[in-house]
């Protein structure tokens, strides 16, 4: 028996790297799975490799949207009577892009696309569920980053929104225990691609850069699939049930050692 056997889950961002691992990993493990995107073609072929035991439904929509958090609970309901996982892969990534480098008439539109996309959407997506995991003493799992507690892994866009993440964990763990438990996994880097800022005009871009290896205490680049099990144990009943308010980092050893970056002299 898996470790989720007989639950449901949201997986929310389902069809990015990390997302589409959740949801193989959540349907291994006995779940039943409404996945949810804003990308309609990467959801049909998410459905097409997955959706064979009937134990997937897909749902399109902008996960950040009050509606859409609305819909793809009632969708859960709908489709497999209830739920108790909540888990959100949604991330938006700023490209490293620094400060000096945003032209200041744009920083402001820059700004809260990057804290709504990955700190707003958590929010409504938790508020839209609330009644429907407390009826079932739910778990929500949140996704996180190495940007959570160190500089590099973005610029001060996406290191400021992953920062959030922590304190909206401890805080949502704080507010809704004992009734619904809420933990988050920080990632380092998987190979997945990573959707920009469209206030900077920027385009999504592959996550992992050449020589990234070169960089990880354990010298290699995981697989999206490595990080499943982690969302597993924090999505199960019993196997985290001592567990709230924790953030659990996967990042290969990048906050042993970190990321070093030349001084920047004279270029402001």
């Amino acid at each position: 028996m898996g470790m989720l056997e007989e639950q449901v889950a949201l997986v929310v961002g389902a069809a990015g790297g990390i997302g589409r691992a959740v949801v193989r990993r959540y349907l291994a493990e006995g779940a039943s799975v409404v996945a949810v995107d804003r990308d309609q073609d990467r959801l049909d072929k998410l459905r097409g490799e997955f959706g064979a035991g009937g134990r997937l439904a897909v749902f399109a929509g902008d996960a950040a949207a009050w509606s859409t958090s609305e819909a793809m609970v009632a969708k859960a309901v709908e489709e497999f009577g209830g739920l108790d996982v909540l888990v959100s892969c949604v991330g938006v990534w700023d490209q490293a892009v620094r400060l000096v480098d945003i032209p200041g008439e744009r920083l402001g539109a820059a700004f809260d696309e990057c804290l709504r996309g990955n700190v707003g959407s958590v929010l409504l997506n938790v508020r839209a569920a609330l009644s429907q995991l407390a009826a079932r003493n739910g778990r929500v799992v949140v996704t996180g980053s190495f940007a959570s507690y160190r500089t590099s892994g973005g610029g001060v866009l996406y290191t400021s929104a992953k920062h959030a993440v922590v304190g909206l964990v401890s805080q949502l763990a704080y507010e809704l225990a004992p009734r619904i438990r809420v933990n988050g996994v920080a990632p380092g880097v998987a190979q997945t691609v990573m959707s920009g800022l469209r206030a900077l005009d920027q385009c999504p871009t592959d996550a992992v850069l050449p020589g990234t290896e070169n960089a990880l205490p354990l010298g290699t680049i995981p697989d999206a699939d490595d990080y499943g099990a982690l969302y597993a144990l924090l999505g199960s009943a019993t196997a985290s049930a001592a567990m709230t308010g924790t953030m659990v980092a996967a990042d290969s050893g990048l906050l042993v050692r970190g990321m070093a970056q030349a001084s920047l002299g004279g270029d402001l």
